[in-house]
């Protein structure tokens, strides 16, 4: 009996034979590379991962699909399945011996950016991630500075990692349709950092701090957290908006500390 899409795992299946091809492709997985999927479903991109790679390791939390997927390839040695919230997953635990993990994933929306925060936790294992995501995110994700899907997400994103939209997905693609379109994007890990983060915690609560009301200058959004002679010496100017700043102009202001 085939696996029906369920809602709440926020499931849409990928089934479009080109565009598993053009996936595929862009992924361009080695043999013995050490692939790691998130959320498998039914398979559609797993069997060609595998085929490639000759390992994967696959997180799925729909235990139907787990034992759908535990089925169709429990004779592969190089098959590894574990039944998780990839929210909760430790996926430097699959790393052994200092090697660098890749991975893939069809993301739910409904998970998609606290997933990416969890993974940014993990960039130090990680040789690069490839993502089928709502193409709004990725738009989010890749934007620069001055545009008006910059935010959080894309400063957050952009000092972990170089981010690449790589091609439009549209909802035809996955069975059942989304009602959103959707796009493949990489993410390299930065193997050594374009700029220092003194504390990583501290430059996320600046950066959520400044993008809490959009329209707010630094020196009202900031204030009590970063001084404005310390914008000045950042060379940013306290009139300035959050959506003004790149990442780096963010880590300096984080390194430069909270005001008294």
């Amino acid at each position: 009996m085939a696996h029906r899409a369920r809602k709440r795992f926020g499931q849409n299946f990928l089934h479009d034979p080109g565009v598993i091809d053009r996936i595929i492709r862009a992924i361009h997985p080695g043999r013995d590379q050490h692939l790691v999927e998130i959320g498998p479903g039914q398979g559609a991109i797993t069997e060609h991962l595998l085929a490639a790679a000759g390992r994967l390791d696959a997180i799925e939390l729909d235990r139907d699909l787990v034992r759908l997927l535990g089925r169709k390839w429990a004779d592969h040695p190089g098959f590894h399945l574990y039944a998780a919230d990839a929210l909760k997953f430790d996926f430097c635990q699959l790393a052994v011996g200092g090697e660098k993990l890749r991975i893939v994933g069809n993301l739910p929306y409904n998970i998609s950016t606290p997933l990416l925060f969890h993974l940014l936790e993990n960039a130090r294992c990680l040789q690069d991630m490839h993502f089928m995501l709502q193409k709004e995110v990725v738009e989010r994700m890749a934007a620069g500075p001055g545009s008006k899907t910059y935010g959080r997400l894309s400063v957050m994103l952009q000092a972990v990692c170089r981010v690449h939209m790589l091609f439009p997905i549209g909802p035809g693609a996955f069975q059942p349709a989304p009602k959103v379109a959707s796009a493949f994007v990489r993410l390299i890990p930065y193997q050594e950092p374009p700029f220092p983060i003194d504390d990583p915690a501290l430059f996320a609560k600046v950066v959520t701090q400044a993008f809490s009301q959009r329209r707010k200058t630094l020196r009202n959004t900031l204030k009590g957290w970063v001084a404005e002679e310390a914008m000045e010496n950042c060379g940013i100017d306290p009139q300035a908006r959050a959506e003004q700043l790149s990442a780096k102009d963010f880590a300096c202001l984080a390194n430069a500390g909270t005001t008294d």
